[in-house]
């Protein structure tokens, strides 16, 4: 199966959402982590990633603007104690930190969970971990065919990943009214990444110039344990 470019998929895609790609640099040194946020209404593009000691948050980069804070401020990344990387699209990231530091693992933690309440669009909540030896997981909790009283959960586990490639989920399948969520299984992706900045402005660029807000990217060395980070911010 060929991969698919994932520049050229951000681009015919003016809104997928929340995304994340997991996978590995073509070197196999390193494990390469991507999370984006894009918005349409205002209170959403109104956010900035700022760092934070474990991983990163949300924040309204202006707060007069703010209007509801529940579904768009939260921490998108947290690397925990165990050397677990946890990246989501909402506040399930603190859900599965917690769960797995009572001794559970992120799949009894998103079975607490299911997709935003925000119908008609039914947001599924997206979900990936990353092991210390650069294998991952990744899930989507979604709505069955929009219907609001039926989660499903899907989860997908890649513990030999390939060298160049990767896995892309976002939230939504296309811009549509209402937002459709996104089909089938993750995306298999190819991963060129030669260092943190230069693949963030590489997948900036690819996404669409209204629609995208923050992006975070972050290339983790296999054997020296250095993390390489980058973020960009439309509010700079």
């Amino acid at each position: 199966m060929s991969l698919i470019n994932l520049y050229q998929s951000l681009s015919a895609n003016p809104y997928p959402g929340r995304g994340i790609v997991l996978g590995r640099t073509a070197d196999n040194k390193k494990a390469a982590i991507a999370y984006f946020i894009m918005g349409r209404s205002e209170n959403s593009r109104n956010r900035v990633f700022e760092q934070t000691e474990d991983g990163i948050r949300t924040r309204a980069f202006d707060e007069s603007k703010m209007t509801d804070p529940s579904l768009i401020i939260y921490h998108p990344v947290r690397l925990l104690d165990n050397g677990l990387l946890v990246v989501t699209n909402g506040d399930q990231t603190d859900t599965i930190r917690d769960a797995i530091g009572e001794g559970h693992c992120y799949r009894h933690a998103l079975t607490q969970r299911k997709f935003e309440p925000d119908g008609p669009n039914w947001t599924p909540r997206i979900s990936g971990v990353v092991k210390p030896d650069g294998s991952y997981n990744l899930s989507i909790l979604k709505s069955l065919d929009g219907d609001p009283f039926c989660c499903c959960r899907y989860f997908f586990e890649y513990d030999a990943p390939v060298a160049g490639t990767g896995h892309f989920i976002h939230t939504y399948q296309e811009n549509a009214e209402p937002l459709p969520s996104f089909q089938g299984e993750p995306r298999r992706v190819a991963i060129d990444a030669q260092d943190a900045q230069s693949w963030a402005e590489a997948l900036w660029t690819a996404l669409n110039e209204e629609n995208k807000v923050s992006l975070y990217v972050q290339l983790f060395d296999l054997t020296s344990g250095a993390r390489d980070v980058a973020i960009l911010n439309k509010h700079r």
